[in-house]
């Protein structure tokens, strides 16, 4: 695998895709917001994430939460495939990257290095640690805030560019209360990021979600303990891969205008509305996390104060920032623009963008599979039956292959493109849990 001096930050450019001609009276502004981060590492190398000369690279603290409770001792093979796939990831660290295991329960406990310290990724501390996890057994409970409020500490005590944390649980969090993990999760959102693993089919898919939803990380199931490993290679080579931590949307509005919400669309769907911190007059950050090479899209509705036929209007301008420690801010130099226009040409002012229509799409099929799973386990078969077709239909209209994968293990499709569906009288528990985990997914719209 050939080396790649790093030689300077990434890139960013911002393209907005919307239509900005509003019929007399029209006042809803949609526009699709594309982010991409290009330049760091190795974009066009075959290699899942960047490779750095050695000592090169952003530098980076990694803290991983190994589930330890009592449950990952059913069956025994679970805790060994948790060890080697902490391993695995351990061996993926880029040399030079502080990092941590913690091993989990109802309280949190270092595995290595100890003393609430990090070590420093090298061939000597490699080896430690995976000495170290060796001595991992299961017993005792689960109680997610406390791991996550140890991984804060040990990786705000490094001075580093990107912290990242990478949690694996089995089970559900019964040892504290959904208000201590809220308030846990309250304090490290901004501290670091986290992706968040569910293992076998015992753990409760909204808590491992809203982790990775409020870290800004990524959440998954691994239904076969056995797939661990290839699963934690995945995600610390995508961590080793980020360069710029703490990217933020700024969008400034003109006044009179009001934003109806901003939500990322791709790779996945996740509501950003509710995260803004202002940043002066009409101006107001979203967080978007750590980026390395990569594209994603946001999706912006904006309302415009009314005006007349033939006058035109900036709704918004978006751009992207970096919060320094100072309290200043480092803007990354790109930015898009979103208009409206006022036309009384019917065809142009009805027309939907089709980067908006797809991702509006893409969103109420996220909606409609979490809304059907629920009703399904709330006895409403009437209800699921309506909610799961409709996913259904727009999974097979946008073209997404994968959800309609997993939604055929959990329906019997009989029309796709009407969306007729009869619920499977059996459906296995890791097929329900898989589509509901992986229901935020989405796909960019066919070129």
């Amino acid at each position: 695998m050939a080396n790649f001096a790093k030689s300077h930050a990434p890139q960013f450019s911002v393209d907005v895709y919307q239509n900005e001609y509003l019929p007399e009276g029209g006042r809803e502004v949609n526009a699709i917001v594309t982010v991409t981060a290009t330049g760091g590492g190795t974009i066009g190398s075959a290699v899942a994430a960047p490779v750095y000369a050695p000592g090169h690279g952003p530098s980076a603290a990694v803290a991983i939460m190994v589930d330890c409770s009592g449950s990952m001792d059913y069956p025994p093979t679970k805790m060994r495939n948790a060890r080697d796939a902490t391993a695995a990831a351990i061996d993926t660290l880029r040399d030079g990257t502080r990092f941590a295991v913690i091993g989990g329960t109802h309280v949190a406990k270092e595995v290595y290095p100890g003393g609430g310290r990090l070590a420093v990724a090298d061939a000597r501390t490699r080896d430690e640690a995976k000495q170290a996890l060796r001595r991992l057994s299961a017993g005792g409970g689960t109680a997610i805030g406390t791991w996550l409020r140890l991984a804060d500490r040990l990786l705000s005590s490094a001075d580093v560019a990107i912290r990242h944390g990478i949690l694996l649980t089995d089970g559900r969090n019964e040892h504290e209360s959904p208000e201590d993990l809220r308030a846990a999760l309250d304090e490290c959102a901004g501290r670091f990021t986290c992706d968040a693993r569910g293992v076998g089919t015992d753990w409760e898919v909204k808590e491992v979600t809203g982790i990775a939803s409020a870290l800004l990380g990524t959440a998954d199931i691994v239904a076969d303990p056995a797939g661990l490993a290839a699963d934690f290679t995945q995600m610390m080579e995508a961590a080793m891969g980020k360069e710029v931590a703490d990217v933020a949307l700024r969008v400034w509005t003109p006044v009179g205008t009001t934003i109806r919400f901003v939500k990322q669309v791709a790779p996945t769907v996740e509501e950003l509305t509710g995260r803004r911190t202002e940043a002066g007059p009409r101006a107001g950050d979203y967080p978007t996390g750590s980026w390395g090479d990569e594209s994603r899209d946001y999706h912006l509705c904006v309302e415009v104060p009314a005006a007349g036929l033939g006058q035109e209007m900036l709704a918004a301008r978006v751009s992207l920032i970096v919060p320094q420690p100072d309290g200043s801010v480092q803007n990354l130099g790109a930015q898009g623009l979103v208009r409206a226009v006022w036309t009384d040409d019917m065809t142009a002012s009805t027309s939907i963008n089709p980067q908006v229509a797809h991702y509006t799409g893409q969103a109420e099929l996220a909606q409609a599979i979490q809304q059907g799973l629920d009703l399904r386990k709330a006895g409403d078969f009437d209800g699921a039956t309506a909610k799961l077709g409709r996913a259904v239909q727009l999974a097979s209209a946008s073209g997404n292959a994968d959800t309609a994968k997993l939604l055929a293990k959990v329906v019997d499709v009989v029309d796709a493109a009407t969306g007729t569906v009869r619920l499977k009288a059996k459906v296995e528990e890791a097929d329900e849990m898989t589509l509901e985990t992986r229901s935020t997914k989405t796909v960019r719209v066919k070129k």
